[in-house]
C-alpha cells in the first residue's frame, strides 16, 4: 500500500438505528479514525456501517464500502457516505474481502454477521493465514463475552491475546496505535508443536 493510509474495517449491526447508542458509538469510532488519518472500510449499508461511514465522512476522511449483489437484488441501497464502492457478487466473497484486506479491525455490537467477521479474522490470524493485526472489540458486551467464551470453549489463553478489549469509542485509536508500537508476540500452537514465528 506504500504511503496510503491504513484501512480500518468497522464491523457491527446493520440494525442500529440513528439516535441509538450503538449508532452514536459507531459514528464516533468512524470520526476518530478519520481524524487520526485512517481510511474507514465497512460493509457499506445501514446501522453501524452507515454510522461509521458518516462519522468518517463528516471528519473529512476516506470511506470505502464493500457491497454485495444479494443485497442489491433485495433492494438495499448503500450508505450515501461512501467515496468508493467495491461491489462483489456473493456474501462469501464480501466476507473474505472484509477480513483479509483491512490493516486492522474494530468490532462494535452486532449479530451473527458481526460474529462471523470477528471469528474468521481471529481464526485466520491464529493459524497465520493472514498477518497479525489489531483486532479491537468495543464495549462492555465484548469484555464480558471474551472471558466467558474462553471458559466454555477450548481456546487457549494465548489466543485471547489476539483481542484488544476497550470500553469506549474514544479508546479505539489509542489502543490501535499502541498495538502497532508494540504488537503482542504470540507463538501459535499446531497440534503438540509450538511454532516460533518472526515479529510482524
Amino acid at each position: 500500500m506504500g504511503n496510503q493510509p491504513k484501512r480500518i474495517a468497522v464491523y457491527g449491526s446493520a440494525g442500529s438505528m440513528p439516535g441509538s447508542q450503538d449508532y452514536e458509538n459507531a459514528y464516533l469510532v468512524g470520526k476518530t479514525l478519520a481524524e487520526a488519518g485512517y481510511t474507514v472500510l465497512t460493509g457499506g449499508y445501514s446501522g453501524v456501517m452507515d454510522a461509521a461511514s458518516k462519522g468518517a465522512h463528516d471528519a473529512g476522511g476516506r470511506v470505502i464500502g464493500v457491497t454485495v449483489g444479494l443485497f442489491r437484488d433485495r433492494g438495499l441501497v448503500p450508505t450515501p457516505f461512501l467515496h468508493e464502492e467495491i461491489h462483489l457478487p456473493t456474501l462469501t466473497e464480501r466476507l473474505i474481502y472484509l477480513v483479509t484486506e483491512p490493516d486492522a479491525y474494530v468490532i462494535m455490537r452486532g449479530g451473527i454477521g458481526t460474529l462471523a467477521e470477528l471469528t474468521l479474522a481471529w481464526s485466520l490470524m491464529q493459524v497465520r493465514e493472514i498477518p497479525q493485526r489489531p483486532l479491537v472489540l468495543v464495549g462492555e458486551q465484548w469484555t464480558k463475552f471474551a472471558p466467558h467464551f474462553a471458559q466454555i470453549s477450548t481456546i487457549e489463553p494465548r489466543d485471547l491475546r489476539y483481542l484488544t478489549l476497550v470500553e469506549y469509542p474514544e479508546d479505539v485509536v489509542p489502543a490501535m496505535n499502541q498495538w502497532w508500537e508494540n504488537p503482542p508476540q504470540i507463538s501459535p500452537r499446531i497440534g503438540d508443536q509450538t511454532i516460533q514465528v518472526p515479529k510482524p
